[in-house]
């Protein structure tokens, strides 16, 4: 039967149904991402009344707001605003379409086209998921929209049950206003003073006012103020998380707060949060950051490349400065010099805030490098300006324990005789732990870092060297253990206990004759303790790791032979030695005897390296030979 390809189904009543009530652990959640929804959509067009002042239609003198209101009788919640708007396309492709825009990251890992529509991109709160947390309270979900520049109004219903109907509609003014027609066990979201109290808990930062109007009537709930713009020593704790929540539109807590206020000449105010957890689409390379950009309050972009470096994409806050032009092009602000003297100070206070979090902090760091080290070191990489401040806040796992280390710990502790910062890379941080090659240093105490990221063989090749140090791989040749000093039990091991010298150099030079061209080398081995071989590169080859990086991505296709280390200590290694000083292959030839060990040994190599064996038949006729041979009824 032929394969065949599918696609996967959803029922979307239950989809809906588990983003609704499954997301938020509180259903009055859902009035703070409308809100949220309602200002996103204001910053919006206050971004394009820059170079369109006739779109936003505020001559009035208005001003942007979002307005609450209710009716008991019909049971209703209305949110209405007059930012951007929506068209029909905006709503077939926004609400119609589940995690399409809030959930940015989540449409950016699942796609594969890269020039998605710059609108989108650009629409953090904007009816995404969290609009869909107005079915945790209503039965009904009716919009009424009609997009700045346009005549045309829109409505859109649901019932959150899997359809809903767009229809053309009166509306007047540009906005967006989203009527609940609440259940009946949610009328407590009628009372204005339970919505009053939820504005001031949730959305108190919010920089446009939030109204409530009854009966001709209209109170202001929030402050209007932006919370960055305040004094530190006036914001709560309870304050900074809830700002986070709004800018990253995240559930989880913030790690670290940064909020500074710069004055010279440049100036500008940033409050930045690094999460606590990692998105899963981290590491997709269209990922940008998500730092809000503000100039004297006013939105300009989220999405702004010259802001913060890639290596910071986990960031999540705002910048604001007063000393940026409003009617600049998002082109032109990359390359504006103000902006790059704002990006340097923003990566110098964040790098300097976690260098000074490992000193004081290492366990709560850990949990942080966990999450967001393999990104931070990219800008080892890209960034030789700010090298040295990366290296410093940098931390490694190692062979000398479960927990992480800093280079500089790791030179102070450097052996005796020891010459090299020493590493391993692999794509698996258990399996590097048992590496083959790690035995020699481990038994000599020589501490080895253990590097499980992709960016490692890039930025280890651009550094070079660490206070005069240079990094070498312990999975090349050449690694001067003989320098360090063996372990007392080591030294005095008797003579006699060891393979003769000339009987080892004849089994090397038979298995170089066996193996030919499948290996570049065969040598004894000062690496080994307990496995009988190991693959190492050729002294000036390429590093393993980064050879099956290369395959991987179709960047090599013919694999480079290695250096065949041998363990001359091995019982497996000494037995064959003795068979070549005696001279007797043991019911084979001694050539086929010696052939058939030295493959086997080979593909062994291979196996422990994660490596496919090249020829299995013959591995599995050579094994089948070896075992019968061995085996006495």
């Amino acid at each position: 039967m032929a394969k065949e390809k599918f696609a996967f189904q959803a029922e979307v009543g239950k989809l809906l149904d588990i983003v609704a009530r499954s997301l938020y652990s509180h259903k009055e959640i859902f009035l703070r991402e409308l809100i949220s929804n309602a200002s996103d959509a204001c910053d919006k067009l206050r971004y394009a009344a820059l170079t369109q002042p006739d779109l936003a239609g505020l001559k009035d003198g208005g001003g942007f707001r979002v307005v609450l209101s209710t009716d008991d009788k019909a049971s209703t919640l209305s949110i209405a605003d007059n930012g951007i708007g929506m068209n029909r396309d905006d709503l077939t492709g926004l609400l119609g379409t589940i995690a399409r825009s809030g959930a940015q990251a989540f449409i950016d890992q699942m796609s594969d086209d890269s020039q998605k529509d710059a609108s989108l991109s650009g629409l953090i709160g904007q009816f995404g998921v969290g609009f869909y947390s107005a079915f945790m309270v209503a039965g009904k979900v009716e919009v009424l929209t009609r997009k700045a520049g346009e005549d045309q109004a829109w409505s859109w219903v649901s019932d959150g049950k899997g359809e809903y109907t767009i229809d053309e509609a009166e509306r007047d003014g540009h906005g967006t206003t989203v009527i609940l027609h609440l259940a009946k066990k949610e009328k407590e979201f009628l009372d204005q003073s339970r919505l009053s109290h939820i504005v001031k808990s949730y959305s108190d930062h919010v920089g446009i006012p939030i109204v409530f109007s009854k009966d001709g009537k209209e109170e202001t709930l929030n402050t209007a103020s932006a919370l960055w713009a305040r004094d530190k020593k006036n914001i709560t704790e309870d304050q900074y998380k809830e700002f986070y929540h709004h800018v990253s539109h995240s559930f989880d807590e913030p790690w670290m707060t940064l909020h500074n206020r710069v004055e010279g000449v440049i100036s500008y105010i940033n409050l930045l949060y690094i999460p606590s957890m990692a998105p899963f689409d981290l590491f997709d390379p269209a990922r940008k950051n998500a730092v809000k950009l503000y100039v004297n309050k006013v939105f300009i972009t989220d999405n702004c490349e010259g802001l913060l470096p890639p290596y910071l994409r986990f960031l999540r806050g705002v910048v604001d400065s007063e000393d940026l032009s409003l009617n600049v092009s998002r082109e032109m602000l990359q390359h504006d010099p103000k902006l790059a003297k704002i990006r340097s100070g923003l990566v110098k206070r964040v790098l300097a805030a976690l260098k000074k979090k490992a000193e004081k902090e290492p366990e709560e760091y850990a949990k942080f490098w966990d999450a967001f080290g393999g990104v931070l070191k990219e800008g080892i990489y890209d960034d030789p300006v700010n090298r040295d401040r990366i290296l410093e806040a940098s931390r490694f796992h190692s062979t000398a324990g479960d927990g992480l280390v800093s280079l500089a710990s790791y030179v102070e502790d450097m052996k005796e005789g020891q010459e090299a910062i020493c590493y391993i890379t692999g794509t698996d941080l258990e399996v590097i732990k048992e590496s083959p090659q790690l035995e020699g240093f481990r038994a000599r105490g020589v501490q080895v870092l253990l590097l499980a990221d992709p960016v490692d063989e890039f930025w280890l090749d651009a550094v070079g060297t660490y206070k005069e140090k240079p990094f070498k791989s312990v999975t090349r040749g050449g690694a001067d253990l003989d320098k360090v000093a063996a372990p007392e039990k080591d030294k005095k091991k008797d003579d006699d206990d060891k393979a003769d010298a000339t009987a080892m150099d004849n089994l090397v030079a038979a298995f170089k004759l066996a193996l030919g061209e499948s290996v570049k080398d065969v040598c004894v081995s000062s690496r080994l303790t307990e496995s009988p071989v190991c693959l190492v590169a050729g002294e000036g080859d390429m590093d393993m790791n980064m050879e099956r990086l290369l395959k991987r991505h179709k960047q090599l296709t013919a694999a480079m032979p290695r250096v065949l280390e041998i363990n001359p200590d091995h019982s497996l290694i000494r037995r064959l030695a003795d068979l070549v000083a005696k001279g007797n292959g043991g019911g084979y030839t001694l050539q086929d005897t010696l052939a058939d060990a030295a493959f086997l040994l080979l593909d062994q190599a291979r196996i422990v390296e994660g490596e496919p064996i090249p020829d299995p038949a013959a591995f599995s006729r050579r094994m089948a030979s070896v075992m019968e041979g061995g085996i006495r009824i």
